[in-house]
């Protein structure tokens, strides 16, 4: 009789976390690559992989925005490396890589992608919107906006 593939198997060295996920993290000046980050966390025992994109828009609180430049303190890199770990400690993480763009940016730039690998999509889907998010509100990088009206505003300071 056929052993019964449909029951999850906790212990299986698939259904847990790697032992060294993180695969990609880095501030760059240069141009970010959607490939790059999704290659990166290519994982043969993850079954989803969840992608996040934040690119420069438009607008922004109701204004019409021109550019904007992001700068970084030099501890940036070293915290993300902190918040990635902490994500792959609460998660399944089987591959994480998240990349954010300094200097500056034109509307449409890519400005940060990350993205994590996990057994199962739900578990893929939580830990890159917690990697995400604590990557917003934690590292020390800080967004100068311009304004087509020639105003121009600080976030994240």
């Amino acid at each position: 009789m056929p052993a019964d593939v449909s029951r999850p198997r906790p212990d299986h060295p698939g259904e847990q976390a790697a032992a060294d996920p993180i695969r990609l993290l880095a501030i760059r000046e240069s141009a970010l690559s959607v490939d790059e980050v999704f290659a990166a966390v290519g994982d043969a025992a993850s079954g989803g992989t969840a992608l996040f994109v934040g690119t420069v828009r438009s607008h922004d609180g109701g204004a019409d925005v021109e550019g904007l430049g992001y700068s970084a303190h030099p501890s940036a890199e070293a915290e993300m490396r902190r918040i990635a770990e902490k994500v792959a400690a609460d998660y399944p993480v089987r591959a994480l890589a998240a990349i954010h763009r300094v200097g500056e940016l034109a509307i449409g730039d890519l400005a940060v992608v990350v993205a994590v690998s996990c057994p199962h999509r739900a578990e893929a889907f939580e830990a890159c919107r917690r990697l995400i998010d604590d990557l917003k509100h934690q590292v020390p990088i800080w967004k100068h906006q311009t304004f087509t009206d020639g105003a121009e505003e600080w976030v994240g300071v």
